[in-house]
Order: structure tokens, then C-alpha cells, then sequence
């Protein structure tokens, strides 16, 4: 469910372009709204109006490990931090204007309102790293900035930064020195808008609907593991920036997904129920096994509000969310942090069109987005 407050009128818009319409594998099961086809908020269908950059998160030059269980006020499943309220961030939020630009800043967050309507929100990974570190360690080399999270056992989990803000790679370093390079996001495409948003055409989808848009709570554990490891809709033309691949839908809709609706959200929070936290076992299980296969998997968790709220509280809601899931399957069922990495959309991706409350649309999804950072190469290195 989205943040209390007023929502605004939106129109329902035509379904998402992520089908070829009156394809058969595209059709959704009849009767089952659960795989309906997301729609994408009218402003996603254009370029952004602002061509610069977007902000970077706020900087974390400060962080220090957090042990679990530690957060105050947040919901704990078996030692694991796991939630909040977008009540408690309302009174931190600070806004400005730059360049058409609004630019809300939150202490570990920013969200930017575009002039055309476009809304995003950027977090920070290593806000997550930091549970359970035995270190944190920032240095700079040249133009780079090192954020090293040192880990119980020796191992680090390495994020270098760009003078401009941006994460050029995330690398694992074993207790040995052995280094893996699991995300090179050093690689810019000039026809990208600002960097960050990719104008291409929908993909092409030609499997089953409810292989294209899995059901966690349907499917078999079998079922959930192919999907992680399953192929691109169609062929990669090109290797995608982790930017290009949130921001932009039809990029990112290219991958099979998993809809997590075996677990729901209380209004205006991120606290997962710990009733409901066992629900992620197989999904654990599945991500596990697909990270033992290849180390250099890489998952999106994205979070989805319903329509209910305004859009920048939806917009922090969501990607705590998302952020909340990644944090559990971590903290209790052991899945490699460095290779999760999560994203907010709050309400701009509806499934069930309604202004009202809706289950459906109270959402985190799962999706492979390997092969979109390494150019359809999905088990080789990163390319350098």
C-alpha cells in the first residue's frame, strides 16, 4: 500500500510496451490479474526534459558498521533489521530546485521530480553492506573514492565512486587478496540521456506469460530458479550502465521477473511481517543457487507502492522496500549482498489500475540483470 496522504488524479493509462499486443505468449492467463502487464506512467513513454546527470545519492563518507538488531524502531525477524515508517522521514526531508529540477534529499536517499513528470529515486548499496561489517574503510586514489566493507570473515566488498558521484565498479575481495569484479559500471553510452535513460524499442516477448511474470506464490521452486537463470526476451544489442537499466522500462522489462507477493506491506511502512519472512525461503534458495553457479549474478529487487499517498513519499516507501527484502535475504537466508542491488518506482509501475488499495500493486519484484550489464555475455566478466 502506498504513503497516507492525498493522491492525485492519474489517468490509467494504456498497458506497459514490454508485449507485441495479440501475441499469444504475451496474453495473461485469463482471469488471473496477478499477471497483468504493468503499466508505465505516461512521462516514462518520453526522454526526460533535464539532460544532465542525475544527483548521486547522498555521500556516506561517514559510515560506520551497524550491528543487527540495532536500528531503532525497526522490525526485527530473527535478528535481521528489516523495516520502518515513511513517518519517520518526513521531518528530514529537505527540498530545492536546480536546473527545472526538484531534488528532495533524505539522509540516505535523494528522489528528483523532472520537469516532465518523471520521478526517480536513488539509494545506496552500501547502506545495506553495512549490517553486520566488521569495518568500513573510505579512501581515494587519483579521481575515485574506495568505500571497502570489511566482513567478519576478511573478506571486502569494494564500491569505487567517480569524482562525479556515480559507481564505476562493486568488487569482492576474498580473505587471499582474489579479487572478482561483480558490477563495471564504468562503461557510458553516449546516446543514453543523461546517462541514465535509453530509448528503445519494447521487447519482444515470445514465452508464456506466466514464465515472462512469475508468480512467487504459483510457482515451483523449480520455476523460480530457470527464471533466474533465464535468458533475455530477445537479443542484448549493447551493454547497459546499472543507471540505464533502473530508469529506463523497456531495458529492464527485456529480463524475466519473479512478483514477491507472498509478502505485503503495512501502509506507509517497510517492515516486513515476521510471518511473512519465511515466504522468502525458496526465493533464497533460488537466488543461492544461481550466485553459486555464476558469483557474478547480479539481482534487481524492486519495490512497487499502490496509488494511494503522494508520489515522493511513495517514491522513499518503495525503495526502503525493495531495500528491506534485499536486507532480509541477506541477513537470514545468507544470499552474497554484493550481488543484490534495489530500486524504488512506487506507484508508477501499476498493475491493477486503481487509485484505491490494492494487493496486486503492493509489490517487490525479482529480476536477473546480468546479461543486461554484460551485454548479453551472461557468465563472462564484466567487460573493462
Amino acid at each position: 500500500m502506498g504513503a497516507p496522504g492525498a493522491a492525485p488524479a492519474r489517468p490509467a493509462g494504456p498497458p506497459a510496451a514490454t508485449v507485441v499486443p495479440g501475441s499469444a505468449a504475451a496474453t495473461p492467463p485469463p482471469g488471473q490479474a496477478q499477471y497483468a502487464p504493468p503499466t508505465v506512467s505516461p512521462a516514462f513513454r518520453a526522454a526526460p526534459a533535464v539532460t544532465a546527470p542525475l544527483p548521486p545519492p547522498p555521500r556516506h563518507d561517514n559510515i560506520t558498521p551497524l550491528a543487527i538488531g540495532a536500528a531503532v524502531g525497526a522490525g526485527v525477524v530473527a535478528g535481521a533489521i528489516i523495516g520502518g515508517s515513511i513517518a519517520d522521514l518526513r521531518g528530514q526531508r529537505q527540498e530545492v530546485v536546480e536546473d527545472g529540477r526538484t531534488i528532495y534529499t533524505e539522509p540516505d536517499r535523494v528522489i528528483i521530480r523532472d520537469p516532465s513528470g518523471q520521478a526517480y529515486v536513488r539509494g545506496d548499496d552500501v547502506y545495506r553492506f553495512r549490517y553486520g561489517a566488521r569495518d568500513i574503510r573510505t579512501e581515494t586514489i587519483g579521481g575515485e573514492t574506495r568505500t571497502i566493507v570489511v566482513r567478519p570473515d576478511g573478506s571486502e566488498i569494494i564500491t569505487v565512486v567517480g569524482a562525479d558521484g556515480q559507481m564505476l565498479r562493486r568488487i569482492r575481495r576474498d580473505p587471499g587478496g582474489r579479487e572478482l569484479v561483480i558490477i563495471d559500471n564504468s562503461y557510458r553510452d553516449p546516446r543514453a540521456v543523461g546517462g541514465f535513460y535509453v530509448d528503445v524499442p519494447p521487447p519482444v516477448v515470445n514465452i508464456p506469460y506466466d514464465r515472462y511474470i512469475v508468480d512467487a506464490q504459483e510457482a515451483s521452486p523449480d520455476v523460480i530458479y530457470e527464471t533466474m537463470e533465464a535468458p533475455p526476451v530477445q537479443r542484448i544489442e549493447r551493454r547497459y550502465s546499472l543507471e540505464e537499466i533502473r530508469y529506463s522500462p523497456n531495458v529492464r522489462m527485456q529480463m524475466p521477473s519473479i512478483d514477491l507477493n507472498t509478502i505485503n506491506f503495512d501502509s506507509g511502512s517497510w517492515t516486513i511481517p515476521p510471518d511473512q519472512a519465511a515466504r522468502l525461503q525458496v526465493i533464497a534458495d533460488g537466488l543461492n543457487r544461481a550466485i553459486q553457479r555464476n558469483p557474478r549474478e547480479v539481482f534487481l529487487i524492486e519495490g512497487h507502492t499502490d496509488a494511494t499517498g503522494n508520489d515522493t513519499d511513495n517514491l522513499s516507501l518503495s525503495d526502503r522496500r525493495a531495500q528491506s527484502a534485499a536486507e532480509l535475504l541477506t541477513q537470514q537466508f545468507g544470499v552474497p549482498a554484493e550481488n543484490l542491488t534495489s530500486q524504488g518506482y512506487g506507484s508508477q509501475y501499476l498493475k491493477e489500475q486503481t487509485d484505491g488499495p490494492s494487493r496486486i500493486n503492493r509489490r517487490v519484484t525479482v529480476r536477473r540483470i546480468t546479461p543486461l550489464l554484460n551485454g548479453g555475455t551472461a557468465s563472462a566478466a564484466p567487460p573493462r
